[in-house]
């Protein structure tokens, strides 16, 4: 288990609080410049909080109080830390084989012994045959490979991955997504991933935590992520279309600017009568060629397809409000939706989500 408590308040500020378990694949996500590398450079011992802790598989690596009395401080060869950087940071001069070989050379064992460990982990990314390479003679795909190889070489308690796939093709990325599901399921050790794909970490990850500003705003499972997000800023960064504001009180949601009212369970979380923002998922939002008794009428902006995926957006009649609504390329047919055309938005209020409306510089929007 890797428990990661850090406080720094410069030069890149941060407030995170995580952890991840063995075999479990947890993913970093924010804009850029949010903190996300820095949380990894932190655990590695290659950036070090104002205060904290840092505790691995039992092991404690970094513990400084708030009045930043140091405890221990443990440099970054005492981690036991794979570290696959964003540009691999492959050596030059050195080959393949030769580069895995690297983290092994304090390790006591002979050249014999530890060309044969690097030529082990190669085997294990399918490129053994590549050993004997320059890293110029390798492929975006190839590189990767290598320099993870080279970051699991030492059997890390810890795997970090700074951005790991976004420097290679959709195909090869594919491939490399397989390595990494085999890699979890035999090293059975965390792993923390940086990524800038949204679709990514839904696809890969046990556990998603959204950062911005150096802060850890939200940390779940991806299905709870996008359907509950915590607050408007979190809900934003994760990229939900359909997101508005309202007035939620006695378990009633007054739209802003519309005479719609939904009814919302009320978990007793928010304060009468408080201005909050709502979301609705896609499974939320149905489209009807004809009217009923509580569907919204509203007129085709756009209509953009891909594949056999369209993605509709709608204005309301009230002309304040636009909805999103993606559906197949058959449905909009069957629904006979054009640019301007009328069409009628059903909101199913059972699954309408509501949270803080915060602005991104309140603290009280790290609250539940």
């Amino acid at each position: 288990m890797l428990k990661v408590r850090a406080t720094q308040f410069s030069p890149s500020p941060l407030q995170i609080n995580l952890e991840c378990g063995p075999g479990e694949l947890h993913a970093l996500v924010g804009p850029s410049g949010s903190g996300k590398t820095t949380v990894l450079r932190t655990i590695a011992g290659l950036s070090n909080p104002h205060s904290g802790k840092i505790e691995c598989d039992e092991e404690v690596w970094f513990d400084v109080d708030e009045l930043n009395s140091t405890k221990l401080i443990l440099p970054p060869t005492a981690r036991s830390c794979g570290f696959l950087f964003q540009q691999y940071a492959l050596f030059p001069h050195l080959s393949a084989l030769e580069n895995v070989c690297i983290p092994l050379h304090n390790s006591g064992l002979s050249m014999a012994d530890r060309k044969n460990i690097a030529q082990e982990w190669l085997a294990r990314m399918g490129i053994s045959e590549l050993r004997d390479r320059m890293p110029h003679q390798l492929s975006g795909g190839q590189q990767q490979r290598v320099a993870l190889a080279r970051a699991l070489t030492r059997k890390p308690k810890v795997l970090l991955l700074d951005e790991p796939f976004s420097a290679i093709d959709a195909p090869t990325r594919q491939s490399l997504y397989k390595t990494l599901a085999d890699l979890r399921k035999d090293l059975h050790i965390p792993i923390l991933m940086v990524t800038h794909d949204l679709h990514e970490a839904d696809l890969l990850a046990d556990r998603i935590t959204v950062i911005d500003q150096g802060v850890g705003l939200q940390t779940a499972a991806p299905q709870v992520l996008f359907q509950k997000p915590r607050n408007a800023r979190v809900a934003e960064l994760v990229g939900i279309n359909n997101m508005f504001e309202g007035i939620f009180e006695s378990g009633k949601l007054s739209w802003k600017n519309s005479n719609q009212i939904f009814n919302v369970v009320d978990k007793g979380k928010i304060p009468p009568n408080t201005p909050v923002a709502w979301v609705i998922p896609a499974d939320g939002l149905s489209l009807h060629e004809q009217p009923n008794a509580t569907s919204i009428a509203a007129t085709v902006l756009q209509i953009s397809t891909l594949g056999q995926i369209a993605v509709i957006q709608l204005q309301l009649n009230d002309g304040l409000h636009t909805v999103t609504w993606q559906a197949s390329a058959a449905e909009v047919k069957r629904l006979s939706l054009k640019v301007n055309s009328t069409a009628h938005v059903e909101i199913d209020s059972a699954k309408i989500h509501i949270m803080p409306l915060r602005p991104i510089n309140d603290p009280r929007r790290f609250s539940n």
